[in-house]
């Protein structure tokens, strides 16, 4: 009997010791002493945003860190993907959302974390579900999860699973409650275990914004998300920017300033009261060509040998009305400049004193010379501070490699399930600087105010009449300034203008009449034209008129 008694006092005693003891450690949400819980407020807005509300308790000595899965699989090729933002923590810890997970570290105490998740509301089917995870990814068991949840409207169902990720095993409780929200826990989630919770709304209760992004395949490599949006805009701006700034720095004219460009007066008059012809700056019709578009054309060569019979190296006669013939009359001189010799010396080469243009049809006439003087005459003429022609092959060949650095990139990133459209941006950016490299070649100050005289060189083509020249000094004026329309256009016009005089001309002629500027502006578009098919042959130059 005494033994018994005995029994029963130690006894007593345990369970007041053991009282004591627990008694001294926090409570968890609903758990037991000394363990980890979690009780977890969803609630639904009517924008589809959800404002979720972690109440934790870690007991003392011990941490407990939480890593939020925001990229779920849903499928082989397919992940449903959250945005998390607003995560911060009441008590002791820290809350960090970060690419494709939420970062949640706390230390002993109750803490309460919040934060809120765009892409939990999804249409599937005829039916609109909310979907979060209220527990994932803890490095520590918990006790208990309790969890509830309000929607805007009454929800239709719930479903809770617990577990593994991809079991089936139902929560501990679920259910509707009392019609506004759900309410379910579990009881003992071992770590790195889940508690996953869908809940069907009422159609309108929110929009659904869930956000399905593929995994794999070239899907997966083109798929637009909004960060990978965010990156691509960045890089195109990046990118075209420096296309423009490229632009801005090598390829943009020096303007002239206002100052820089006084009037044009092309008819100057000298002591004795002759009228006389005088380009702007000295510059030759071939030049006003290049200088203008940037081009060595077939117009530019044309006008250039009408210039030369004009200024007396040459004399051009009809033949038959259906031919014409170049006739040498003074030697190619140090006068002329580079160009000028190179084209003297294309139509009539040494030994050679005259030429039909039909002769010339057949021969085939090399112009790259040609070319490549007048290139370098405009630069020597600090009209330009590099050859247009090699600026723009530079650069249409940088946008080529550009674009093919970017094919490249495409393809590799397609291989690895990478963001591809990177490439194609790179792509787009070698485009356009290949299809800007046509603007790149850049006028000097000097070429600028050219540019400007030039076009009060036009206007005096439009407007001037053989009543502005005295008869005397008619015949060489009209033929000084045609070459100028020759290049400029205005042929026609400056022809027109002039038709009514009766003048020969002195450095074109016909072989059975003499002629008159009447049939001569008749006569003479035809001649530009033959004379712009043969040098077009050549095929080193740009032509205008095809």
């Amino acid at each position: 009997m005494l033994k018994n008694w005995g029994a029963a006092v130690l006894g007593v005693a345990a369970l007041c010791l053991f009282a004591g003891t627990a008694s001294a450690q926090p409570s968890s949400p609903g758990g037991l002493p000394g363990t980890v819980g979690a009780d977890v407020r969803l609630k639904l807005e009517r924008d589809g945003k959800l404002t979720v509300t972690e109440v934790v308790s870690v007991p003392e000595g011990r941490t407990a860190k939480r890593v939020v899965p925001l990229r779920i699989a849903v499928s082989d090729t397919r992940d449903r993907v959250f945005e998390v933002d607003g995560a911060s923590v009441s008590g002791k810890g820290t809350a960090e959302a970060s690419g494709d997970q939420l970062t949640i570290a706390l230390e002993a105490g109750t803490s309460t974390v919040t934060y809120s998740v765009v892409g939990a509301v999804a249409k599937i089917g005829d039916t609109l579900e909310l979907r979060w995870q209220p527990a994932s990814g803890w490095d520590t068991a918990l006790d208990s999860v309790k969890v509830s949840v309000i929607t805007p409207d009454a929800p239709r169902s719930v479903n809770c699973l617990a577990g593994p990720p991809g079991t089936s095993k139902p929560c501990t409780t679920a259910d509707l409650g009392d019609g506004r929200g759900v309410r379910a826990s579990e009881i003992g989630l071992p770590a790195g275990e889940r508690v996953d919770v869908a809940v069907g709304l009422q159609e309108g209760a929110a929009p659904a914004n869930a956000r399905i992004e593929e995994t794999s395949g070239l899907a997966a490599a083109f798929a637009l998300t909004p960060v990978a949006g965010v990156g691509l805009g960045g890089l195109a701006v990046l990118l075209l920017g420096g296309v423009v700034l490229l632009w801005y720095l090598r390829g943009r004219d020096q303007r002239a300033l206002a100052s820089d460009v006084g009037p044009v007066n092309v008819l100057v008059t000298d002591p004795s009261g002759h009228v006389a012809f005088a380009s702007p700056d000295g510059v030759l019709p071939g030049q006003v060509g290049t200088v203008v578009d940037e081009h060595v054309d077939v117009v530019d060569v044309t006008a250039t040998i009408v210039d030369l019979a004009v200024r007396n190296y040459l004399w051009i006669e009809e033949v038959g009305g259906l031919d014409w013939r170049f006739v040498r009359r003074n030697p190619a001189d140090p006068s002329l400049s580079g160009y000028e010799r190179a084209v003297y010396s294309a139509l009539l080469p040494d030994g050679v004193d005259a030429v039909l243009l039909s002769e010339l049809r057949g021969k085939r006439i090399d112009l790259g010379r040609v070319r490549d003087e007048l290139y370098a005459d405009v630069v020597a003429k600090n009209w330009f501070a590099r050859r247009p022609d090699a600026e723009r092959s530079l650069w249409w060949w940088a946008g080529i490699g550009l674009a093919l650095a970017g094919v490249a990139l495409t393809v590799l990133l397609a291989l690895v399930t990478g963001p591809a459209l990177v490439g194609l941006v790179v792509v787009v950016a070698g485009v356009a600087l290949a299809l800007g490299a046509r603007w790149m070649p850049a006028r000097t100050r000097r070429g600028s105010v050219l540019l400007e005289h030039v076009r009060g060189l036009r206007g005096y083509l439009v407007s001037a009449t053989p009543g502005d020249i005295p008869e005397t000094d008619r015949e060489l004026v009209f033929s000084r300034s045609l070459p100028y329309a020759v290049v400029l256009g205005e042929t026609e016009r400056w022809l027109g203008a002039f038709a009514g005089d009766r003048s020969g001309l002195y450095w074109f002629g016909e072989a059975e009449q003499a002629g008159d500027l009447r049939r001569f502006a008749h006569r003479f578009p035809a001649f530009l034209g033959a004379l712009d098919g043969v040098l077009a042959q050549a095929g080193h130059l740009r032509s205008l008129r095809a």
